[in-house]
């Protein structure tokens, strides 16, 4: 079969099998995410990520080349979720920028749209690293400009480029030390490749695409002010039943909205979840046990209604968090809307702009708290009219510490900055598990292994999660530390940590130790040293 041209229809395809794909791929794509932590989710936003836009080119009938791109990068744009999504949507909008004014692709179109989605998504990055989703982005524009050429087929350009991107993606380990070390291959980078793949699949005619069901067309994409809320209904309840499968619920109710969060054990599982049909994902819970403790929130309603009775201040903080403890501590400093999300559970770049528009100020400070949602957080600054400050925090107690540094009567500018020196003050320690047997920085870890993380690096394994949580925090307090604050987890009893509390108090004598219920799941404590 031959291409010589690709029109807006097989472009469609193209992006439908690439989601399919990417879909089909996104646990293994986990898999081979380097840290061990049960937060590896590279495959999982991919796929989230991917999902938006190929919502958005479905909605396209009959559209050309530079309809479907223009829906693939909004789509991208705004469903875009931790750093792979972020640069995933960048790689789109190179793409689209190169179809802009095209009916169909030539193959020196398609080699153009590559290294215009190669550029983008390297100049998104303030310190782009080799060895990951960026490399491979590059090396195929290259492959595709080398060939088009003395090539006019797609389809022989596509199957080359392929074959050059995974030789590239096997030599990723030698570009970075820690997929050496682990013995992996970059998760970004296995991504893009699922992508190109089904791109190839729906192109060549190996996979047919389905029609899909025919939407009303949207002739301007774009993101307006009055539409800002795109699911209105604020979800939530708790699972009471016999071995309820969160997996296969998250499944069923995955793309009935956004900002969804479903965690708990085989005993107990809560849902949030902003969706248009709080109905249907109250039946799929019911099919797991009985429900408890229902609320339905019309976040439209509410939203029109504040804005009516609120003047415009001066502030408005937003703050990332996961955990009923860690959002209620939120809440008593005054931030003004919290987000559910954190590890394993990224917001979407469209969830951080719908909490912009929600607030009604001039001036609004962002609390990503979490390495993997900063760049979703900037990328929703740059949609916002709004005076936007993201705050770079990495963990909960570097947010908290940044709201307790902010004084709503000074300037932004002293704001900014002394949110910023609190952050850099304080110092994180988390206590949790090891998801997979691996090798990291000469360290072998087993899986089920209790892990001890400070700053982004995997300070002590063991066994007992009380032993990590000492010889963790004699990593980390020094001469200089005052207070230890210890924030509990969901699967730790209340006296259980207090325990802790006590023992880290004889210990570490010169130090105030403070204990507050975080609920957060996964990690056992979250430790702030000041």
């Amino acid at each position: 079969m031959k291409v010589n041209y690709i029109d807006g229809l097989q472009l469609k395809n193209m992006v439908v099998r690439g989601c399919q794909c990417l879909e089909e791929n996104k646990q293994v794509i986990d898999d081979l995410n380097v840290f061990p932590v049960p937060d590896g989710d590279t495959g999982i936003n991919m796929s989230l990520t991917m999902n938006s836009a190929k919502e958005e080119v479905e909605r396209i009938i009959d559209g050309n080349v530079e309809d479907i791109a223009k829906a693939l990068a909004n789509g991208s744009l705004m469903g875009a979720r931790g750093n792979s999504g972020v640069i995933l949507s960048q790689i789109f909008r190179g793409f689209s920028k190169a179809c802009k004014g095209k009916e169909t692709l030539s193959a020196q179109d398609f080699a153009k749209a590559l290294k215009l989605a190669s550029d983008t998504a390297y100049g998104a990055v303030m310190k782009p690293i080799e060895g990951t989703i960026l490399t491979i982005i590059r090396s195929v524009s290259e492959k595709a400009t080398e060939i088009q050429e003395i090539e006019t087929d797609l389809c022989r350009i596509l199957e080359k480029v392929i074959e050059h991107g995974e030789g590239v993606l096997l030599k990723t380990p030698d570009m970075l030390k820690v997929l050496k070390e682990a013995g992996v291959v970059d998760a970004g980078g296995k991504g893009l490749m699922c992508i190109l793949n089904g791109f190839y699949e729906a192109l060549t005619g190996k996979v047919i695409v389905e029609e899909t069901v025919k939407k009303e067309k949207k002739h301007n994409i774009k993101v307006h002010e009055g539409e800002s809320i795109q699911f209105g209904y604020c979800t939530e309840f708790i699972i009471k039943g016999v071995n309820p499968s969160v997996e296969n619920l998250k499944k069923r109710i995955m793309n009935l909205g956004d900002s969804m969060l479903v965690v708990g054990d085989e005993n107990l599982v809560k849902v949030h979840i902003h969706t248009n049909n709080p109905g249907v994902v109250i039946e799929e819970g019911l099919k797991l046990g009985q429900l408890v403790d229902i609320k339905i929130d019309n976040m439209r309603y509410q939203h029109e209604n504040r804005l009516e009775n609120e003047q415009l201040k001066k502030y408005g903080i937003i703050a990332v968090a996961m955990g009923e403890g860690i959002e209620n501590i939120f809440k008593d400093i005054n931030v003004d809307k919290i987000i559910a999300g954190g590890q394993t559970m990224n917001p979407s770049t469209q969830d951080i702009k719908e909490a912009i528009d929600s607030i009604n100020a001039e001036n609004i400070f962002i609390l990503p708290n979490n390495s993997n949602i900063i760049l979703a957080a900037n990328q929703a600054k740059t949609l916002s009219e709004k005076n936007v400050i993201v705050i770079p925090t990495k963990t909960i107690p570097q947010g908290i510490g940044a709201v307790v540094a902010y004084n709503p009567e000074n300037e932004v500018d002293v704001n900014e900055k002394n949110m910023n020196l609190a952050m850099k003050d304080i110092k994180t320690g988390q206590v949790t598990f090891s998801v997979r047997e691996t090798t990291f920085k000469d360290r072998d870890i087993k899986k089920g292994d209790i892990l001890g993380i400070s700053d982004g690096e995997i300070i002590t394994v063991g066994t007992e999660i009380e032993n990590e949580c000492y010889n963790l925090l004699k990593n980390i307090v020094d001469e200089d530390s005052e207070i230890i604050t210890l924030f509990y987890g969901s699967d730790i009893e209340k006296e259980r940590a207090q325990r802790l509390a006590e023992e880290i108090e004889q210990e570490f004598e010169d130090c105030d130790v403070e204990v507050y219920y975080g609920g957060q799941p996964l990690y056992y404590y979250i430790f702030s040293v000041e």
